[in-house]
């Protein structure tokens, strides 16, 4: 079965986007165009996307699936009254709670990522700096000032995991990947021991780092099957050597990732999850 969906918006439509996404992700036997439609500020721009909906209908044979935040009820109309399945995802929740804090909504669009903390901003922006300069171990004397270490072989989620820490908690994350260097002297870096109550390790099973290897490299001695699971082995030797609580990203998220790490780094004793 396949399916057109827009993500609408009169704004940035990062909302819809992420909204619509959770909920897509429960139906995975569907396939789904998604279709990013942000700014949609207009009367005419309503109409003009009334038309692509007309037009994606005639092509599938079923009406589009619209994710909307319209704050603008005349534009959000138009849509409504296309040839689609629309749902504004404020509507079931911004007038219950207007009744509940007895204030009126103030229906300006773009709010919910405004700026609204200064110093949340800045530090965000300083941890994600942080995050792109400390990538892949190449300042290793920069671990002493980070909030959180990721430790894993190649490929095994360490670069996603920690810019998102930084873009969505301000958290100032480094990371560094075991090399032939460490697996040749069986330990790892020294500033990473020395940084040991602020590192994660992460590891992945070995069929699924294969799979990702090879995208990157196909038919390498580095993709080989012998050579991932060389590598994981002898991660989790140096981990369990150095007390290194272990995350598994095989199956999980980043945010589920992220869940456990930043829960161990507010935990008393530091440990994950």
């Amino acid at each position: 079965m396949k399916r057109t969906v827009y993500f609408v918006s009169e704004s940035t439509g990062i909302t819809a986007e992420t909204m619509g996404h959770s909920l897509l992700s429960q139906f995975d036997t569907v396939d789904f165009e998604q279709v990013y439609m942000p700014y949609i500020n207009t009367e005419a721009r309503a109409h003009a996307l009334c038309q692509r909906m007309q037009e994606a209908h005639a092509r599938d044979g079923v009406r589009p699936i619209v994710f909307a935040t319209m704050l603008d009820q005349d534009i959000g109309g138009i849509i409504k009254q296309g040839n689609c399945f629309y749902l504004e995802l404020f509507e079931q929740f911004v007038e219950p709670l207007s009744v509940e804090l007895g204030v009126a909504p103030s229906r300006k669009s773009g709010r919910s990522h405004a700026i609204t903390k200064p110093s949340s901003y800045t530090k965000r922006i300083d941890a994600i700096n942080f995050a792109m300069a400390n990538d892949d171990g190449v300042r290793p004397d920069n671990f002493r000032y980070a909030d959180v270490v990721l430790v894993g072989v190649s490929r095994s989620g360490k670069t996603p995991t920690c810019l998102y820490l930084a873009m969505h908690y301000g958290i100032r994350a480094a990371n560094h990947p075991i090399t032939e260097e460490d697996f040749e002297r069986g330990d790892l870096p020294p500033e990473l021991v020395d940084a040991h109550t602020r590192v994660f390790g992460l590891t992945i099973d070995p069929q699924r780092l294969q799979a990702i290897r090879e995208e990157r490299r196909p038919g390498s001695a580095y993709a080989s099957a012998e050579r991932c699971l060389r590598d994981i082995r002898e991660a989790q030797t140096m981990f369990k050597r150095h007390t290194i609580p272990v995350l598994n990203t095989t199956s999980q998220s980043i945010e589920e990732i992220s869940s456990h790490i930043l829960r161990a780094v507010k935990s008393p004793n530091g440990t994950a999850a």
